[in-house]
């Protein structure tokens, strides 16, 4: 019997005029205090990849972040009193300390509680300087860079100069205890240099205050936990909250958890924000807001979206914070930095014409925050501005073509706890036992609740928006290419054909005739396959533009290879590895895989793009906006698929995306290999092989079978059909190469 695997995607991208861009926009008004845009402050430098206030830290968050940034260091002090930037005032989380000296620990009584380690005030700073190195302070981040790098001197913060610099001090009363004065250090280096001093003891603001003064210092006060006491008045900081007037006497701004602001619900969604931000500046306060990281796990709001974080707390249309304290200035700095004519990502509302030609094309509609396929997916795709919405055709066992990721429905429905006994295994297909649209009416399909896919649910519970879980309908192509000519938008059919009677590849040809899809100018129709066979079929139809899914990796595209291409297809839909190499997080390399194709005139478009944290290379800035970056200004790639439009369609509309333009800032790809050359050779990972080269025989597929009378044997088919091109031939995947499946999609353009 013939068999093999197909992969089959539609696409319809409108071709609309580009829009103008409109004339000088005046300068943004912010809703801060002063009307300014607010100031990124970066906690110990870029420590959300080097150990905090490492040299290598502030380095990169000058050179990466918005030309005003500030510069943050914890001050600690030791026993001949100098001043170190560490985080804390015990040394073994963010150093070596413990390895060096491992029977050195002592307790201390802290503001109540009684805590155990390696205390900076222990240790002269000769010795500190002499011994210890640095560490990462957060496990999940870059531990490539540990033991070395030196403990930083304030001096030495101060000494690169960055445009302004921040000073926090969170234990002035307990250095007072051991005999160790944080104003006096201040004193001794005249204020110089300093923009900000903040603090949660009310005694030590007020005991520096006048010093401040004459340098031009602001004072921040810090409320720590609401239940939290502070030190100098023995009040909580809840009560202290009620009366900020008060804190105007010695101070000009407050810092407090982003949580005072924005604060989650059980369910870890956003509740309605508190009026904190607006009652400080009623009381003519400045607000700071701190714990910002692209590697926490936030609100669902968010869709792991980092700058929509930062967009949240500056850009909701009621108030502005200040400014925020971050591990990643970059990401801050993109959300807010103001441009010529407008900032970088925030206050986009008017729905700002894109730069550049990329696509942004969808994975399942906005899978990433509803069911993918489902109508809402759709529907919050073209909201969220993609050019091209897409549907993965599947059919039902009465012949219904409707649009699912796969035809295995288990993963994506509820269908275990409704059709258990339909379960079937079919080893061409997948290894594991499933429900098959195949199997089921589409009647029995649409009585099945959605399901969102969740990539990373198994790797620490990253869910994606379980409010919506099982929001959502499952839709027909007809009902879908319908939906896509409203809105002026942009699997397995060998295996049906041959042994179900179901011909997807007629189905679909029948469905964009009767949408007259064939027959207009206004709408392309791109259709996507791993089958060279597939994408012949559709040849003889002008307006298809026809693009050959490549799903191995690639090292290189030689030019046979490529002119084999050109015979079926018109561009290539390639993995993120097919473009720049990842080795344990890191990005290693670069191909010229894109480069090649486009001396061919074909191209590429990169999949599949996701938001969270964890499938983002360190190099990247585990921000899906650099990485976007990276593909589409790095790499040129013609066009992304993603599973979180609204993200790629927000860089893509920023003028901080363009790099033809002589401006202050912008939002840059990262340089493959920059990252691993900054930590010693021994601790960087291995060297991967690098992946083979395209070959010219994988892009021919063997013809299509013919659709199968059931009941008949005459879908059989010789036993020993090549391979098709989007699997490589080995033993490991011989049962996707002998498969006879089509898996079709449909994707619109929107306007």
């Amino acid at each position: 019997m013939l068999r093999f695997f197909i992969f089959f995607f539609l696409f319809i991208h409108s071709c609309v005029a580009a829009p103008k861009i409109p004339a000088a926009v005046p300068a943004t008004k912010w809703l801060t205090l002063n009307g300014q845009e607010p100031a990124v402050v970066a906690r110990g430098g870029f420590s959300g990849l080097f150990p905090e206030s490492s040299a290598s830290a502030n380095d990169l968050a000058i050179s990466t972040s918005s030309p005003g940034l500030t510069m943050l260091c914890n001050l600690q002090m030791t026993k001949d009193g100098v001043g170190l930037c560490l985080s804390d005032i015990r040394l073994d989380n963010a150093t070596t300390i413990s390895t060096l000296f491992p029977k050195a620990q002592k307790t201390y009584k802290v503001y109540g509680q009684d805590l155990k380690g390696w205390f900076v005030l222990d240790y002269s700073a000769d010795t500190i300087f002499s011994n210890v190195s640095l560490v990462q302070n957060i496990f999940s981040r870059p531990s490539i860079f540990d033991g070395q790098m030196p403990v930083s001197a304030v001096e030495d913060v101060l000494g690169i100069k960055p445009p302004k610099f921040w000073l926090s001090v969170q234990y002035d009363a307990f250095y007072m205890e051991h005999k160790l004065s944080a104003a006096a250090y201040l004193r001794s280096l005249r204020f110089r240099g300093i923009t900000f001093i903040s603090s949660p003891e009310i005694g030590f603001l007020k005991s520096i205050g006048m010093d401040a003064l004459r340098a031009k210092t602001k004072l921040i006060f810090e409320f720590k936990d609401p239940e939290a006491i502070e030190p100098t008045t023995n009040k909580k900081y809840s009560e202290i909250l009620k009366n900020l007037a008060a804190i105007k006497a010695f101070a000009s701004g407050v810092l407090v958890p982003k949580d005072y602001i924005w604060a989650l619900d059980s369910a870890n969604y956003l509740k309605p924000a508190s009026t904190f931000v607006a009652d400080a500046h009623k009381a003519g306060l400045e607000v700071y807001a701190s714990g910002f990281a692209n590697d926490y796990r936030t609100s669902y709001n968010y869709s792991y979206d980092p700058s929509a974080e930062y967009l949240q707390f500056v850009d909701n249309g009621q108030f502005s914070v200040d400014g925020f304290i971050t591990d990643f200035p970059p990401t801050a700095s993109q959300a807010i930095c103001e441009m010529t004519s407008h900032p970088c990502l925030s206050h986009q509302k008017g729905n700002l014409p894109k730069i550049g030609n990329a696509l942004v094309i969808t994975h399942n509609g906005a899978s990433g925050e509803y069911p993918g396929c489902t109508d809402l997916a759709y529907q919050k795709a073209v909201d969220d501005g993609a050019d091209v919405i897409d549907c993965s055709v599947q059919m039902s066992k009465d012949g219904m073509a409707f649009c699912h990721d796969s035809a295995d429905i288990t993963a994506t429905t509820n269908a275990m706890t409704t059709f258990m006994s339909r379960a079937t295994s079919v080893p061409e297909i997948q290894p594991t036992n499933g429900i098959f649209s195949f199997d089921l009416t589409w009647a029995e399909i649409q009585s099945l609740k959605p399901q969102i896919q969740s990539p990373f649910s198994t790797s620490g519970g990253f869910q994606r928006n379980p409010a919506n879980k099982n929001a959502g309908k499952f839709m027909t192509l007809v009902d879908f290419l319908e939906f896509g000519k409203a809105k002026a938008v942009t699997g397995n059919a060998a295996y049906l054909a041959s042994k179900k009677g179901l011909g997807i590849v007629d189905a679909v040809k029948s469905a964009l005739t009767n949408s007259t899809l064939d027959k207009q100018s206004t709408q392309k129709v791109l259709i996507q396959s791993d089958d060279s066979s597939v994408l012949s079929s559709f040849e003889a139809v002008p307006p298809y533009t026809r693009v050959l899914s490549i799903d191995k990796e690639i090292g290189d595209a030689p030019k046979p290879s490529v002119d084999e291409i050109k015979k079926h297809a018109e561009a290539v839909n390639l993995k993120r590895s097919s473009l720049d190499t990842i080795s344990e997080s890191f990005a290693t390399g670069k191909t010229n895989v894109v480069e090649e194709m486009h001396k061919g005139n074909i191209s590429v478009y990169v999949s599949v793009l996701r938001n969270e944290y964890i499938s983002i290379a360190f190099d990247y800035f585990s921000d899906p906006t650099v990485e976007l970056a990276t593909f589409i200004a790095g790499n040129g790639v013609d066009g992304v698929i993603t599973e979180f439009p609204a993200t790629a369609t927000r860089y893509l509309r920023s003028p901080c995306s363009d790099l033809n333009k002589d401006q202050p800032y912008a939002i840059l790809p990262a340089e493959a290999g920059a990252l691993l050359s900054v930590a010693a050779k021994e601790a960087q990972p291995p060297a991967i092989a690098p992946s083979p080269p395209l070959d010219a025989k994988d892009v021919i597929d063997p013809p299509l079978p013919p659709v199968a009378n059931i009941g008949s044997s005459d879908g059989e088919a010789p036993p020993h059909a090549p391979p098709h091109s989007g699997t490589i031939a080995t033993s490991a995947n011989l049962g996707l190469s002998l498969l006879a499946i089509l898996a079709l999609g449909v994707l619109f353009a929107v306007e």
